[in-house]
């Protein structure tokens, strides 16, 4: 399994062919005959709502460096998606959540750049959170404001914009 396009087999570094497996075209190693998938990669965010303002980040990192957006990301291999945002959360931000906290609010899939994501987005209360918002990992800055408020001071990410939109609507 591998979640980019791949050209050679991560086992044994053959080139990959293609081949037609369950109606679809999937890449085949012809050294060690295996089918390698490529397939989405889980992230997972969070939107802390106070009233009509929300918390967001200013991306230190690529992709959408210097746009604000919901704090998240890769979930590791071994943790919970609702363990995995409340740690992302604490990196990117400072704020803590106990995960048992968090509301799950839906779950997406999205592609973009050749990139494609299942994402595990969650809403949680200010109130349910602890600590005050300061630039962390990954982050050149971070507040609580509204969405017109992070319009007007550089832009929101486009991996998060819907999602805000509709959490506030």
């Amino acid at each position: 399994m591998i979640t980019v396009p791949g050209e050679y087999c991560p086992l044994c570094g053959t080139d990959l062919d293609r081949v037609t497996v369950e109606g679809r075209e999937r890449r085949h190693c012809p050294g060690c005959d295996r089918v390698v998938r490529q397939n989405s990669k889980p992230v997972a965010s969070v939107v802390v709502t106070d009233g009509s303002r929300v918390l967001l980040g200013k991306r230190a990192v690529e992709p959408n460096r210097g746009l604000w957006g919901t704090p998240g990301g890769n979930l590791e291999h071994d943790e919970p998606p609702a363990a995995g945002v409340a740690r992302e959360l604490r990196e990117e931000t400072g704020v803590r959540v106990d995960p048992d906290d968090l509301d799950l609010y839906r779950v997406d899939h999205a592609t973009r750049e050749g990139r494609s994501v299942v994402g595990i987005r969650y809403v949680v209360p200010r109130a349910a959170t602890d600590g005050e918002p300061e630039a962390r990992d990954e982050t050149l800055a971070a507040r609580f404001d509204t969405l017109d408020g992070f319009r007007d001071d550089g832009g929101i990410s486009p991996w998060s914009r819907d999602l805000l939109t509709a959490v506030l609507e």
